[in-house]
């Protein structure tokens, strides 16, 4: 093994069922690793051995599904692998710092797809990979003759003020997984407004 690997792992956002989460744990003890993982309403740890090193990673519970949590330095590339094919496999979004001989390498990762790829090295950097857009001149016509965003904000702020009233509800009740659930879906009516640029 090369010892001198290292990966970094920032602002992974990669979400999953129980089931992504069991075969992510039989994957990594078919790879020979020694682990225990333990789980609490909250959240659900998965704790691997990678020589005198321990491993470990954090999914939060969102309802009925998980998130993986924090960054990661990982010096072991079977385990680093496995980390990449669930990002890709789930089509999830990452920033990957792959630390080589003084020279660094950043993936940035959106939807389990490379969009950019810069390399490193002392004070210059250079970007080896950048994923070209796929809006035409004409996509960009269309989209700015379009009325979508005027007949959507009206509804946009009817649906944010009903989500408002229902976290508000929620936490009056005390009623702690609803009012999680009702700002999840401000946090996205809120994106969406950002998108409409209100």
């Amino acid at each position: 093994m090369n010892k001198s690997y290292e990966v970094e792992y920032c602002n992974l956002e990669i979400r999953f069922d129980r089931r992504q989460i069991h075969n992510l744990i039989r994957d990594l003890i078919q790879a020979g690793y020694s682990l225990y993982w333990s789980e609490t309403e909250a959240q659900f740890l998965i704790s691997i051995r990678t020589g005198r090193k321990l491993v470990k990673l954090r999914f939060q519970r969102i309802r009925s599904r998980y998130k993986i949590v924090g960054d990661y330095v990982i010096k072991d590339e079977k385990l680093s692998v496995l980390l990449e094919r669930l990002i890709n496999d789930s089509r999830g979004h990452a920033v990957v710092k792959r630390i080589k001989d003084r020279q660094i390498v950043i993936e940035s990762i959106m939807f389990g797809e490379i969009i950019r790829l810069v390399e490193v090295s002392g004070m210059e950097h250079r970007i080896i990979y950048q994923k070209k857009t796929s809006i035409s001149t004409e996509e960009m016509m269309q989209a700015f003759q379009s009325k979508r965003a005027e007949e959507r904000v009206p509804v946009l702020r009817l649906e944010i003020d009903y989500e408002l009233a229902s976290l508000s509800e929620a936490l009056r009740e005390g009623r702690g997984e609803d009012a999680a659930a009702a700002k999840e879906r401000l946090a996205a009516l809120r994106t969406e407004m950002l998108q409409l640029e209100l």
